[in-house]
């Protein structure tokens, strides 16, 4: 695209804020974010450096998003950066990105949170906080009763399910409401998301208001929590929410560059003293200059970094940076977010970015054990590595871990577990395990990306029953195994032992170790639950508690259960069946 091409389109451009892509056919080569699109994208007619020169002349097109907020810019864009990973932006190498709230485009419309919305759907965000985001979520289906169920769900159901009963859903799935009044509800939703507060604060202050009349306090209480949170999900009420006091968390950035490859090292102070260390590695292609205001080297890192890495984590109540970012939208999203930003010159604030520093010095242009563990497998990548274990007791109370390790560091926000049928067979226990976390990604019902490497908890017979399991299922993904007696690494065509001061043998040590914790700690959590949480439901006693374990496996797979197939257990009739869905 040349310079009359760049101007062309930016004169068809509207002077909003929002998010610009330089594409090449189907490849996004650039992600921009801009509070004035049309003034940005035509900045690029003139570029400033030879690397972004190179990127104008290969794309063929620019995309546009227009969005309503600067902040929301600033957001989307560093979803898209995830999502594309453009080659001329700074990447960060994990694959988190901001939570957004869609409508999905059925008669019955279906809402709810995701990173990843449909192509079809009603979209709205990006925003900072999930745990915002779901509190919002969930007034609005007590309020507008808008179903969050799945189609295989809603598809074919004879009768409403436990979201109707707790006044979440108003059943449109057994025309309990019909469709042409629930979408009267789902364009109520619609309005409140599009920024009009009141139509869902109201309604909450009338029922926060009654609940008090009615000396129903704790009810009260959380309402008015909850009309707080939203009251503030458009910006409103901002002053109340900024910090206040003495910093409890504060986090230090270090950087390091080395041609294209860039480290980030972050320590973490809570009161005064480090808990927390790690280190995250970026690509920071051409340091050549920029364009449009948005510099190479150490600024445009820290800025890439902040934006990209608290996309699902709590901002510190502080920054410590080794110097300024200089990006405009940024400095106003963290102010707005409470967040102080400081560069120190002295004192120990200063020693503590110096630390940073020299943490982010030992990592960058070093060939980490992920890229040591892919070159030994002669894999493409071990970035992201799931790790996966058993752990019961005779048979009983069994359960799976799924641990997952980005870079070489654990991710607990993508950890995940799962009770098995009881039974003494660790073979057919780790091909059940597998073929569910299998099943969910081929069918698109696991919100984590796909992993690079599965690691077993085991030898030769663990790997061969996960690899049945994978098979079975069809996800190609490469498995090893580790097993603990020799530290041997068994793989599908041949066994490995490594030294035992082989960093990439230490990343599968903790990998594996840490997928063994998991799973005992939660086998130890489900005996316990067996034993009573079933034990307290009134009408259940030891005979109907067998035979419900008996028919289902777990307490899980009870709590799973519709009225209908509790309902069929001798000893529980339709009172009992609705008191265990409830406490369950």
């Amino acid at each position: 695209m040349n310079a009359d091409g760049v101007r062309e389109r930016a004169g068809s451009l509207p002077r909003e804020p929002g998010v610009y892509q330089f594409r090449e056919g189907d490849t996004t080569l650039y992600v921009g974010k801009a509070v004035d699109l049309r003034d940005r994208v035509r900045s690029y007619a003139d570029p400033r450096s030879a690397r972004i020169r190179r990127m104008v002349d290969r794309a063929d097109d620019i995309e546009i998003a227009v969005t309503d907020t600067e902040t929301q810019a600033l957001l989307l864009e560093a979803n898209l950066i995830k999502r594309h990973q453009p080659r001329y932006n700074v990447r960060l190498k994990d694959d988190k990105s901001y939570p957004m709230v869609q409508l999905t485009d059925h008669a019955a419309p279906r809402i709810e949170v995701t990173r990843d919305p449909d192509e079809s759907a009603t979209v709205f965000g990006p925003y900072t906080s999930k745990g915002q985001v779901e509190t919002v979520v969930k007034a609005l289906r007590e309020t507008y009763g808008v179903r969050g169920c799945s189609d295989h769900k809603y598809i074919g159901r004879e009768r409403p399910c436990l979201d109707y009963e707790m006044g979440l859903c108003t059943a449109p799935c057994t025309r309990e409401i019909d469709l042409e009044s629930y979408g009267e509800d789902v364009t109520a939703v619609e309005r409140f998301l599009e920024g009009e507060t009141g139509i869902l604060a109201d309604p909450l202050r009338r029922e926060m208001e009654a609940a008090a009349e009615e000396q129903n306090f704790e009810r009260a209480a959380n309402l008015r929590d909850r009309l707080e949170t939203v009251a503030a999900f458009h910006g409103e009420g901002g002053e109340a929410v900024q910090s206040v006091g003495d910093e409890q968390g504060v986090d230090v950035l270090g950087v390091a560059i080395e041609g294209e490859d860039a480290t980030v090292a972050r320590l973490r102070a809570e009161d005064g003293k480090l808990v927390d260390r790690d280190r995250h590695t970026l690509e920071a292609p051409g340091s050549d200059g920029g364009v449009g205001g948005e510099a190479d080297g150490v600024p445009a890192v820290l800025a890439a970094f902040i934006v990209q890495y608290y996309a699902e984590r709590d901002l510190p109540d502080a920054l410590l940076l080794p110097e300024r970012h200089d990006d405009e939208e940024v400095a106003a999203w963290l102010e707005a977010e409470g967040v102080s930003v400081r560069v120190p010159g002295a004192g120990r604030e200063a020693k503590l970015v110096e630390l940073a520093l020299k943490n982010a010095r030992r990592n960058v242009g070093r060939r980490d054990e992920c890229g040591m563990l892919a070159d030994a497998l002669e894999i493409e990548s071990a970035r992201r590595i799931e790790g996966f274990d058993v752990s019961h007791a005779q048979g009983k109370a069994a359960v799976g871990s799924n641990v997952t390790f980005v870079d070489g560091s654990a991710e607990k926000a993508d950890y995940r577990r799962k009770k098995l049928t009881d039974q003494n067979d660790d073979y057919d226990n780790m091909h059940a395990l597998l073929e569910w976390r299998a099943r969910r990604a081929v069918e698109d019902r696991d919100d984590r990306p796909d992993p690079d490497l599965l690691l077993i908890d085991g030898g030769e017979g663990q790997l061969e029953a996960a690899r049945d399991a994978l098979s079975a299922v069809g996800w190609d993904v490469p498995a090893v195994a580790l097993a603990k007696a020799e530290e041997r690494v068994v793989t599908p065509h041949r066994t490995f032992s490594w030294p035992s001061d082989a960093p990439h043998l230490h990343l599968l040590q903790r990998v594996r170790d840490e997928s063994h914790r998991f799973a005992v700690q939660y086998h130890q959590t489900v005996r316990d639950e067996v034993k009573t949480v079933l034990d307290d439901v009134q009408g259940v006693g030891p005979e109907t508690r067998k035979r419900l374990l008996g028919r289902f496996g777990s307490v899980e797979n009870v709590r799973e259960a519709s009225l209908a197939d509790l309902e069929s257990i001798e000893g529980i009739g339709e009172k009992t069946a609705e008191t265990l869905k409830s406490r369950l």
